[in-house]
């Protein structure tokens, strides 16, 4: 790669996911801050990026890209890292999973930490009420993959997808703030719970915790970032 990547980044954000691949990866790139509390991802030359106006965006040498997952899997295609190659037989398993993450979960997180913009305000407690069990299941259900310990899915070699379900999981452990999360254990989650505690020694994550200020142990028990510009998205 001749031209260097810049990630557009606001701490603790769906970035953050970015980031820790890139580090991972070992690859150089440049950040580039969008400040939520000036609504610079509403900027004109953030939308230019991306007209969605959502974190995060990733410079490249062929444009921009954003959407987290497809970020994660032109990352894991253009390296050659961190997913099967396309021609082994667990890319179809990497695929199914890599996508519920991104069209499931992470959509219905979005719900449970947005409510006000998917129903009346008077009605977001509701709603967060009811996509809570349906996260709970989403986590069963990667629990037992996690079980099954796939190349593609634990702490020792760790996939795009396995940054991505730990990021998750330390937003549900923090947001929204104010919000009832006792619905939220990450005991119940056994095998997770072993990835996220492995995830915390890698250097990828440790330089992470620097650079966004997300405290010791940022996926098992996770604080919020600070400097504070934001929530997850």
């Amino acid at each position: 790669m001749t031209q260097t990547l810049r990630l557009h980044y606001a701490p603790d954000n769906a970035s953050l996911i970015i980031r820790l691949v890139l580090t991972e990866m070992g690859l150089p790139f440049e950040t580039v801050l969008v400040d939520r509390t000036k609504s610079a991802q509403n900027s004109t030359t953030y939308l230019a990026l991306n007209p969605n106006g959502l974190i995060p965006v990733l410079e490249t040498p062929q444009g921009p890209i954003f959407e987290t997952a497809a970020i994660l899997l032109w990352l894991s295609e253009r390296m050659g890292q961190m997913a099967p190659n396309p021609q082994s037989d667990e890319r179809s398993a990497f695929l199914k999973w890599l996508f519920f993450a991104s069209n499931t979960l992470h959509a219905d997180l979005r719900i449970l930490f947005y409510a006000e913009k998917y129903i009346d305000p008077s009605q977001a407690n509701t709603l967060r009420a009811g996509i809570r069990p349906r996260l709970r299941h989403h986590l069963k259900l990667l629990d037992q993959v996690a079980q099954d310990a796939p190349d593609w899915f634990h702490a020792q070699t760790p996939s795009v997808l396995t940054y991505y379900v730990a990021c998750m999981m330390r937003w549900m452990a923090l947001y929204p703030h104010g919000s009832d999360r006792s619905w939220f254990t990450l005991a119940d989650t056994p095998y997770l719970q072993r990835i996220l505690q492995s995830l915390e020694t890698r250097d990828a994550t440790r330089v992470a915790i620097t650079a966004e200020g997300l405290g010791v142990t940022p996926f098992t028990s996770p604080a919020y970032a600070t400097p504070l510009e934001g929530s997850a998205t």
